[in-house]
């Protein structure tokens, strides 16, 4: 229930704000959530959907395969904007100066943390309890009607500050809420100038969170998040679960089209918005660039894959074999709430993840023809997790073949980028042996001999990241070959004690015969002694 009663409480601060106000709100990109009608929390189906997400390649693995919520989900349902600036920038061990000078309030020192009913407070927010018999609806208003009367009428530096409450509370206890009570500083550096809040791409920041609080242990059972975006992603995409009922329907953004329960026949929606169009969404037309494209998302220290092209089937694609992702190839710090205990610049960190987002990632295309391949390797990995009926057969063959074909390849991959590391790695030492006059030589080509050094250098430390990339793939791709050769073994030693047993039956069966046939011929035998026995026995 605390993730609905948040929703209540930002949403009241919201409907209390004047209308200059709800408009900047509107214009930052947040609009669209404060129209979503207030759902019930459904933990239980938060949690079957929690119990099928695979860490390593963020992504749900259900029997039909991989299935990803991805930008267009957050854009449709939502209405949250997808496209713009990563949210990325400073974090740093402590948030107290910057919290006491951004929101004039009192914040503990050596601390990340805004206390919560300060904040709720600061936005007239005090009896934030429901009382008895009190209506959904009379507890919204009389939270706003309380809230207004704290609120500046006038733009100035007060509605700033007011402003900036609000979206601390709205980020930190709606959008990007964690499992505890408290309100994070860590956006704060990007609310400091309130006219380049809008430029941020906020809905790829949320997909971030919404990945990282899904890869968290199994035991929870609280939300993290907007919890509606989860719970209509399952109502389009699986609606045989029958947890939804279309009520709005033509609504937009698509949230406020849902109730909890419905029912159909229906297994998967790989396409929920085939035969959907844009009316009334002006947030579409920019975000559609990102649409069906493997990219990194970023929300500060969150730098998390969106690994699309392992769900091509859900873009209308044939589903071809994919290379499972490794998980760690982007090493970030822990899920420690308070932060990090050094100032990080994730612009410099993940320089290479930023600028794969600004060139909006990398589509997803496939020439499969059919979804074999893929779904034999799926089911080698997966089988045990998502299989749970054990009529389900594996066709271990095939999934020795595949492999072997991709260790083929991972080995000659390898062995290519050992000889360009060598190649470049001679190149180098030549440069550096180069005297003076390779030095004017080097000149005349364009660049001094420490230019390219410099330049060679940095060549031969990505090809040796690259090299090492491949032996761990190579090393991956050997470990799930000896598996499944051990699967195999292990199915061909069943099937053997299973031919034993049979053979055992069958013996038993044959002694059991001939016992009932002695049985029979010792019943004849003693009909014929009473018959012949003589009158007097």
């Amino acid at each position: 229930m605390r993730a609905r009663v948040s929703w209540t409480l930002v949403l009241a601060s919201f409907l209390a704000f004047p209308s200059f106000q709800r408009e900047w709100v509107e214009e930052m990109g947040f609009g669209e959530i404060f129209r979503i009608e207030r759902m019930r929390v459904d933990p239980a189906l938060t949690q079957a959907l929690r119990s099928r997400w695979d860490t390593e390649a963020s992504a749900f693995a259900f029997p039909w395969g991989h299935m990803i919520p991805s930008l267009e989900d957050v854009s449709r349902i939502t209405g949250l904007r997808v496209h713009g600036r990563v949210v990325s920038g400073y974090t740093y061990p402590c948030y107290h100066d910057l919290a006491e000078r951004l929101l004039d309030l009192p914040v503990e020192r050596r601390s990340s943390l805004v206390p919560r009913v300060a904040l709720q407070e600061s936005l007239g927010l005090y009896e934030a309890g429901k009382n008895a018999g009190e209506s959904e609806d009379e507890y919204l208003a009389r939270l706003a009607r309380v809230s207004r009367r704290e609120l500046a009428s006038e733009p100035g530096p007060q509605a700033d500050l007011d402003l900036r409450r609000f979206l601390v509370l709205f980020l930190g206890r709606l959008l990007f809420a964690t499992r505890g009570d408290a309100v994070h500083g860590r956006f704060l550096p990007l609310l400091e100038d309130l006219g380049e809040v809008g430029g941020y791409a906020w809905g790829a920041a949320f997909l971030a969170h919404q990945f990282d609080g899904l890869s968290a242990s199994e035991r929870q059972t609280s939300t993290s998040g907007f919890y509606p975006f989860l719970q209509v992603w399952a109502y389009l995409h699986l609606p045989a679960l029958g947890r939804g009922d279309l009520t709005r329907p033509g609504l937009v953004p698509i949230a406020r089209r849902w109730d909890s329960l419905r029912d159909t026949r229906h297994l998967v929606v790989w396409q929920p918005y085939l035969g959907e169009g844009d009316e009334g969404q002006p947030w579409l037309a920019p975000a559609r660039p990102y649409f069906g494209r493997s990219v990194w998302l970023h929300a500060l220290n969150l730098v998390l894959p969106l690994n699309l092209f392992l769900t091509q089937r859900s873009l209308g694609l044939r589903q071809s074999v994919v290379e499972f992702p490794v998980r760690d190839r982007f090493r970030r710090p822990g899920r420690s709430f308070r932060g990090l205990h050094d100032t990080i610049n994730w612009q410099e960190r993940a320089r290479e993840q930023i600028e794969n987002w600004e060139r909006k990632g990398k589509a997803v295309r496939s020439d499969a023809t059919t979804d074999d391949a893929y779904l034999q390797a799926y089911t080698l990995k997966y089988g045990g997790k998502v299989y749970k009926s054990a009529r389900h057969q594996v066709d271990v063959t095939g999934e020795i073949a595949s492999l072997r074909a991709l260790l083929h390849s991972a080995v000659h991959d390898r062995e290519a980028a050992q000889r360009q590391t060598a190649e470049l790695r001679s190149e180098l030492e030549r440069v550096r042996g180069t005297g003076a006059g390779g030095a004017s030589s080097s000149r005349s080509a364009g660049g001094s001999p420490s230019l390219m050094e410099a330049r060679l250098t940095g060549a031969v430390l990505r090809a040796e990241e690259a090299q090492r990339h491949l032996k761990e793939r190579e090393r991956d791709l050997e470990l799930a070959h000896e598996h499944a050769m051990e699967l195999q073994s292990e199915r061909d030693r069943f099937r053997g004690e299973v031919q034993t047993t049979r053979s055992e039956r069958d013996q038993l069966r044959i002694r059991a015969e001939v016992a009932e046939a002695q049985v029979a011929e010792m019943a004849r035998e003693l009909a014929m002694l009473r018959v012949q026995r003589p009158p007097g026995d």
